[in-house]
């Protein structure tokens, strides 16, 4: 009887060391491509698009256009509120002095915004849609973002191995 205990005893031990050793190695791994949540990055005047015309978000929805109708003045002794002023437009943006460009990517599943350097790309936001889930990987010379739903998957890579950051969208 206390053999087969000292056996136990002895495979318990064994087993719980293996394992340990097991999980030191699979935990090394997993930690340079583990979910790092995005830092959110200052949007300068540089790097907002001039020429486009404005996305909507759920948060922010562009002004509608401003029509204005003559009316005739109304004398009373209450001011009248008047609309303001539109603003005057932006001075053209200069390039970043490291070249860089925030680039807005919309797919299906989602909306990924990677900041585009001369030599590298940094991720900015990734916002899945309702119903989608997102993954990031990041490794020194690409970036990986999947938008997964039940049945679909969109990849979106950017990758700069030896050449300017170039952005890839692959649906599955």
């Amino acid at each position: 009887m206390r053999r087969g205990l000292l056996h136990a005893l002895a495979w318990a031990l064994a087993t719980s060391a293996a394992m340990a050793v097991s999980w030191y190695g699979v935990r090394t791994v997993l930690t340079g491509t583990a979910y790092e949540p995005p830092r959110a990055l200052p949007i300068s005047d540089a790097a907002l698009p001039t020429a486009s015309p404005e996305l909507a978000s759920s948060t922010h929805r562009p002004k509608p256009p401003s029509v204005d109708s003559p009316t005739p003045p109304r004398r009373s002794g209450r001011a009248t509120p008047r609309p303001a002023a539109p603003s005057p437009p932006r001075p053209p943006s200069r390039p970043r002095a490291d070249g860089g460009k925030v680039k807005n990517y919309s797919v299906k599943g989602g909306r990924v915004v990677f900041d585009l350097g001369t030599s590298s790309a940094t991720l900015v936001s990734a916002t899945p849609d309702a119903e989608w889930q997102m993954r990031v990987w990041t490794q020194s010379a690409w970036i990986r973002v999947d938008f997964v739903s039940d049945e679909e998957t969109t990849s979106v890579f950017a990758t700069w191995n030896g050449h300017p950051p170039r952005v890839q969208v692959v649906q599955d």
